[in-house]
C-alpha cells in the first residue's frame, strides 16, 4: 500500500475507535433501543431518497441489516448501557472476525485451515480471560451482550458476502433501512413511551449537546466516512492487506476511553485483550502467496508492447470481509 492509503486505513481505525466514545455520550441521553432506531432512522431517510437500492437479493439485504445493523448494535448498546466499559467494548467486538470464519466454514463451505483454527482458539481463550476478569468485578451479562453484538456483526459479514453487491457502499447505506421500524417497536414495548418521552423532553437542553454530537459523529464519521474509505481501500488492495488495520480500532478505543473517561483495564483484561488481538490477526492473516499478484500469461510470439484485448477479464482483489 502506498503511504497515502496507509494513512487512510489508520484514519478509519481512529474514526471507528473514537466512535465508541460517541456511542457512550449518546447513551447518556437516550435509551439503547430508541437510540438504535434514531441512529438508523436519520440515516435511512436520505438513503431512500438519494441512493439507488443495491442490486442484490432482498433476503441478503435484510440479513445484513438484521445482523450488522440490528443484532450487533442491540448487543453493543445494551452491554454499554448496562455498564460494560467503552474501551473494552471496542476490543470484544473484534470477536466478529473469528465468528465470521466459523460461519463461513459452516454456510459458505470455506476451508478452515490450521492457522485459522489456532487463531480462533487463541481469540476465544483471550475472550474467556476478559470474561473472567469482568465476572470477578461485576456482572457477566454486559460482557455477554457485547459478544452477542460481535456475533451479529459476523452474521452481517456472511450476508454481505452472499449478496455480492456490485456497489458495496450502497449495500452499507441501505442496511440502515432495516433496523429503524423493528427497533422503534421494541423500544416502545421494552423502554416504554414514558422513558422515550423523558429522553426527548431533555434532548434540547445544553446538557444534551454531547449526546447529539455523538449521534452525528456515529452517523457521518463512523458510518458514512469510515465505511466509505474502508470500502474504497478494499476495492484497491487485497483484503488480507487492509483487514489487519482494524486491529488498531480497540487500541484507539481503549486509549481514548482511558484518557477521556478514566477507564483503566485491569491486568487480566489487558492480557486477555492482547491474546484476542493476536488470535484475530493470526486467523485473518493471508499467506504471502495469496497476497502476491498472479502472473498474467502471454503468448510466446506476442510482442511485449501489444495492448490488452478489450473486454478481457481482469484479476480482482478478494471481496471485503
Amino acid at each position: 500500500m502506498p503511504p497515502r492509503h496507509i494513512a487512510l486505513a489508520c484514519l478509519v481505525a481512529v474514526l471507528w475507535g473514537v466512535n465508541f466514545l460517541a456511542i457512550h455520550a449518546s447513551l447518556e441521553q437516550f435509551p439503547p433501543f430508541f437510540l438504535i432506531a434514531l441512529r438508523f432512522g436519520l440515516l435511512a431517510i436520505p438513503t431512500i431518497l438519494f441512493i439507488p437500492r443495491p442490486n442484490v437479493k432482498l433476503r441478503w439485504l435484510i440479513g445484513y441489516g438484521l445482523g450488522f445493523g440490528t443484532l450487533q448494535f442491540v448487543g453493543l448498546y445494551l452491554g454499554m448501557a448496562a455498564g460494560f466499559p467503552t474501551g473494552l467494548a471496542s476490543l470484544v467486538l473484534q470477536m466478529s472476525a473469528p465468528f465470521t470464519v466459523l460461519l463461513g466454514a459452516i454456510f459458505l463451505r470455506e476451508k478452515l485451515t490450521t492457522r485459522r483454527v489456532v487463531g480462533i482458539a487463541l481469540a476465544v481463550a483471550g475472550l474467556l480471560l476478559v470474561g473472567v476478569a469482568r465476572g470477578g468485578s461485576g456482572s457477566w451479562w454486559p460482557f455477554l451482550l457485547v459478544v452477542i453484538g460481535a456475533f451479529g456483526w459476523a452474521i452481517g459479514n456472511i450476508s454481505s458476502r452472499l449478496a455480492e453487491p456490485p456497489k458495496p457502499l450502497h449495500l452499507t447505506m441501505w442496511m440502515a433501512v432495516v433496523p429503524p421500524i423493528p427497533m422503534l417497536a421494541v423500544s416502545l414495548l421494552v423502554e416504554g413511551p414514558e422513558q422515550i418521552g423523558a429522553s426527548l423532553a431533555t434532548a434540547w437542553t445544553v446538557a444534551a449537546v454531547p449526546a447529539w454530537v455523538g449521534l452525528v459523529y456515529t452517523i457521518l464519521l463512523g458510518t458514512v466516512l469510515g465505511s466509505g474509505i474502508w470500502v474504497w481501500l478494499m476495492k484497491r488492495h487485497p483484503a488480507g492487506v487492509v483487514a489487519p488495520f482494524s486491529m488498531l480500532v480497540p487500541v484507539v478505543g481503549i486509549s481514548t476511553a482511558w484518557l477521556v473517561l478514566g477507564e483503566r483495564p485491569g491486568p487480566l483484561e489487558l492480557v486477555g485483550g492482547a491474546v484476542v488481538l493476536f488470535g484475530v490477526l493470526w486467523a485473518s492473516k493471508m499467506p504471502a502467496a495469496a497476497l502476491a499478484p498472479a502472473p498474467i500469461p502471454s503468448a510466446p510470439d506476442a510482442p511485449l508492447t501489444e495492448p490488452p484485448i478489450p473486454g478481457s477479464p481482469r484479476l480482482e482483489a478478494p471481496a471485503p470481509r
